[in-house]
């Protein structure tokens, strides 16, 4: 009765709290379009999730079950329907209308005015979403008002501000859509396979195929569109950072496999259907290349399914516990929503494993790996985040029957998320686990029994 209660209570948690995120938290309305899945600004869309941890939205696709990750800036707060609708017709003037910026350093400023202050600086080419027209002062050359508007527009990366229209030149998402789709028709089957696809970092292979899904490195912003709908090349990359979209007028192929976006500073190198490198020309000239590569498998879908185990493994620590205790080193309580409190630990500060200062409560989490051969020997890796400490907290962990084993290890040892050896030297620690009424009663009728 005892073990059977003990194995069915994480699952029923993890599929409890699982549903409950099914539940609409509000709708939002689509500040910048999302062609890969058929939807443009201006469309209503469910929301179901704020990670304020991740800074994004999870929202869901109308007219089907499925959900995704979007930043905070691609969407308005979530409201009632109601609400929504009356947000969408405040930007339904310039629904599907993007901007052109037409010179280098183009400035984005906080007011309608070209006195105030920079928020920020666009490049020549760079494409912006234009959100709504304002009043505000006209700028003036030879004493005579310049031609133009304000509007409020939004760069790629979701930064707001004001550019005055005379440098820009609007154009409707659509009609630039279907001049793509003829640009991109051409008579090499090899490029119209690779510009149809989505492209990944090279990084994301080995580790979906491993089943170590490290949500440090695998994001859904990261990787390369080709811009075959959108008509906008868009490639973002972690290392060395970058965010960079550019419009192009066609492909060219300029040697053996190596094509050239026209009018954007990309050439792609095909190395096979599944595989591109992509070569970007900064401002100044320099190039960088990254090697991209195509997936089976859903990136959305990869990260849920990981978040979904971590919550799981998760629920199965605090339905064991949630309280463990140990004579030494305190008192551990495990709480809902990856919530925990920790008392008593203040040998652990002068072996300098938890930061001095810390005020016993935070974030824990269940989100890196154990090497194959670790894992014989621990369940995982605990992560503990205290709530004033930038320093994170990592132990090798193992339920026991009666308590909850960690054991300390060197930061070093974490590489890609994984942890493949032990310290020479750790700190064991042993927690009891701490019986609640239920277990006694249980106790006590298998005694009768």
């Amino acid at each position: 009765m005892k073990l059977k209660f003990r194995l069915l209570l994480p699952v029923f948690l993890a599929g409890f709290l699982l549903s409950s995120c099914s539940g609409v938290m509000g709708y939002g309305v689509l500040l910048w379009s999302l062609p890969e899945k058929n939807l443009s600004d201006g469309d209503i869309v469910p929301v179901y999730i704020l990670s304020n941890i991740n800074n994004v939205y999870v929202i869901g696709i109308p007219g089907t079950d499925e959900k995704m990750e979007i930043p905070l800036w691609q969407i308005t707060s979530p409201v009632s329907k109601k609400r929504a609708i009356e947000k969408q017709s405040f930007y339904a003037d310039y629904q599907h209308t993007y901007a052109k910026v037409l010179h280098d350093g183009l400035p984005m400023r906080a007011e309608p005015v070209n006195t105030s202050k920079q928020e920020y600086r666009l490049r020549n080419g760079e494409i912006i979403k234009v959100l709504y027209k304002g009043e505000g002062q006209l700028p003036m050359t030879g004493g005579k008002p310049i031609p133009g508007d304000w509007l409020r527009v939004m760069a790629s990366d979701g930064t707001i501000g004001w550019c005055f229209s005379y440098s820009l030149k609007l154009f409707d998402e659509r009609e630039q859509t279907v001049a793509v789709k003829e640009v991109t028709k051409t008579n090499d089957a090899l490029l119209e396979k690779v510009l149809a696809k989505r492209w990944w970092p090279e990084t994301y292979g080995p580790l979906i195929a491993s089943n170590r899904i490290n949500l440090e490195i695998i994001k859904t912003e990261y990787g390369f569109d080709t811009g075959s709908v959108s008509g906008q090349i868009r490639l973002a990359m972690p290392d060395p950072q970058i965010n960079v979209v550019a419009p192009f007028s066609g492909v060219t192929n300029v040697n053996a496999n190596v094509y050239k976006f026209t009018n954007a500073p990309f050439t792609m190198t095909i190395r096979s259907e599944n595989v591109i490198v992509i070569q970007y020309m900064d401002e100044k000239g320099m190039p960088t290349s990254y090697t991209l590569i195509s997936l089976s498998e859903n990136v959305d879908s990869v990260i849920q399914e990981e978040k979904e185990r971590r919550l799981s493994v998760y629920d199965t620590i605090v339905a064991f516990g949630p309280e463990f205790k140990s004579t030494n080193y305190g008192t551990l309580n495990f709480l809902s929503e990856n919530k925990f409190t920790w008392n008593g630990y203040s040998k652990l500060i002068t072996s300098k494993i938890i930061p001095a200062g810390t005020n016993g409560q935070g974030k824990a989490e269940v989100k890196y790996f154990t090497s194959k051969a670790l894992s014989v020997q621990f369940d995982g890796i605990l992560s503990f985040s205290f709530q004033n400490s930038n320093k994170e907290v990592n132990f090798l962990y193992k339920i026991e029957s009666n308590g909850l084993r960690l054991e300390s290890f060197e930061p070093y040892r974490l590489k890609d998320g994984v942890v493949s050896s032990r310290d020479t030297n750790p700190l064991v620690m042993f927690f009891s686990r701490s019986v609640t009424d239920t277990d006694s009663t249980e106790n006590k009728n298998e005694d009768n029994n």
